[in-house]
Parts: C-alpha cells; structure tokens; sequence
C-alpha cells in the first residue's frame, strides 16, 4: 500500500459494496454472516494491497496480476447472469435476491 491509501475498516467495505451494487442493479445477500465475512476479507485485502480485492480468491499482491479479481471481478456479471450470484455470493441479481434462495457454490471461471 503506497502512503497516499488510507487503511479501510469494514464500513468502508460495506459502503463499496453497497455502492457497487446499487451502480450494478445489484443486490448484496441476505446472509448477513456471509457479508461480514465478505467485507472484513475486502477490508484486509484492501489494507494489504491497497485494492479490494475478492475475499474468496487468493490476490498476488500485484495490482496488475489481480486485476481481474479486483473488486467486482471481471467474472461477477457472467455468474450473475448464468447463477443469479457472484462467485462468493456478495452480489446477487434482483431476480434472485426476491426468490429468497441462498448462494451455492458455482465453478471458478478464474483460469488456474
């Protein structure tokens, strides 16, 4: 992290996400355990690497190698479209959001 990036705490996750989201025609989960989990891995992440990186994928550390799991990753809308939710389950579509149904697991589209 350079010395011009103020450290995060979970409510700066909450209001990116919150703010991604709303920007996205998104929703965030009902699983408000799962979300706490989610923003303190993007608080972390952020403190780390100076990114939001996603929580649930392992980050190099280098902006250029993460960029495509930065925050919503490059992959969120494909899963949202196929599954109704991102890969972690932070972000859900309107249509699954209102069906009241949980997050389950879905393939990793990051190649290896």
């Amino acid at each position: 992290m350079t010395v011009s990036q103020k450290e995060k705490n979970i409510e700066d996750a909450k209001l990116f996400a919150k703010m991604t989201a709303k920007h996205q025609g998104w929703e965030l989960n009902h699983d408000k355990e799962l979300n706490e989990l989610l923003f303190e891995g993007l608080t972390t992440n952020w403190n780390r690497y100076g990114y939001f990186a996603c929580p649930c994928r392992l980050a190099d550390g280098v902006r250029e190698e993460d960029k495509d799991i930065i925050c919503p990753c490059e992959y969120a809308k494909p899963d949202l479209e196929e599954y109704g939710h991102c890969y972690c389950g932070l972000y859900l579509t309107k249509e699954f959001f209102a069906s009241g149904k949980q997050s389950k697991y879905i393939p990793d589209r990051r190649p290896e």
